[in-house]
């Protein structure tokens, strides 16, 4: 689609089309996103487990989600950095590391969280 023009819009159905398509390409070629799905499925099963209520749950399923949500969106930014430029300039080295780290931060917060949410439903705290 050509920016500020409405020709070759996609549909509503095809924009669901393409979303699919890239979240079935992140799984197929990024390790990470794998891992988290996986780390995403064992706290879903702990959850059951434990017996987690209503809002537990959902901020369990909020954590993985953003979790997921922040791993695609550095996949997309280094694939982004990988058009612009493939040689290794100190620029696209920052802009990968930057948004790793994004994921990081997230994911050492939705650790602290699911550590909190299952002390608590445990009774521990």
């Amino acid at each position: 689609m050509i920016p500020g023009s409405n020709s070759d819009h996609p549909t509503f159905f095809q924009s669901f089309k393409y979303a699919l398509e890239g979240l079935a390409t992140a799984v197929r070629t990024e390790r990470n996103i794998n891992v988290m799905f996986i780390l995403g499925f064992c706290t879903i099963v702990a959850g059951f487990a434990v017996g987690l209520d209503a809002v537990s749950w959902c901020i369990i399923i909020i954590c993985c989600g953003l979790v997921i949500f922040a791993e695609l969106c550095n996949t997309a930014m280094e694939t982004i950095v990988d058009l612009a430029t493939q040689e290794l300039h100190p620029l696209a080295k920052r802009a990968k590391d930057i948004a790793a780290a994004s994921v990081y931060v997230l994911s050492l917060t939705a650790a602290l969280v699911g550590c909190i949410v299952f002390l608590h439903a445990l009774h521990v705290i």
